[in-house]
């Protein structure tokens, strides 16, 4: 390779740029095209919803409401009473800027209330949705 240091630079530089919610999007729009090639695109109403379901899987009915309250733009708590700063975006204005951190709590939440992995679809979906919160 003859530019060694250039081609690290770049790595690193997208290693700490941050995303957008824009971009977390178009992320999972190429992993959903290899996924079904089928891809009609997201729905924020699927998100909305996705977001407002209640699931009994835990044993006890919970949705993203549980903590996160019935309106994204205000914080929340755990049922450990820990405080989860807003939701949205156009509240709190690093949510969704991170891929990493961002599949991180979508694996978390997805399995405390749904006790599964949410789909890259429902993710884009829901992504599709939050970002429309005003």
């Amino acid at each position: 390779m003859k530019y060694p240091l250039i081609v690290l630079a770049c790595l690193l530089a997208g290693v700490v740029q941050a995303e957008t919610p824009a971009g977390l999007l178009k992320s999972y729009e190429q992993q959903v095209r290899q996924e079904n090639p089928k891809f009609a695109g997201f729905s924020a109403e699927r998100g909305k919803a996705l977001y407002y379901s209640q699931s009994q899987a835990s044993g006890k009915a919970m949705s993203c409401t549980t903590c996160h309250t019935a309106n994204p733009k205000q914080a929340g708590k755990t049922p450990a009473f820990r405080k989860v700063d807003a939701l949205a975006p156009s509240a709190q204005a690093d949510r969704f800027t991170d891929m990493k951190k961002v599949e991180k709590w979508f694996r978390r939440n997805c399995d405390d209330v749904f006790k599964r992995e949410c789909t890259t679809q429902e993710k884009g979906d829901f992504v599709s949705w939050i970002i429309t919160v005003k």
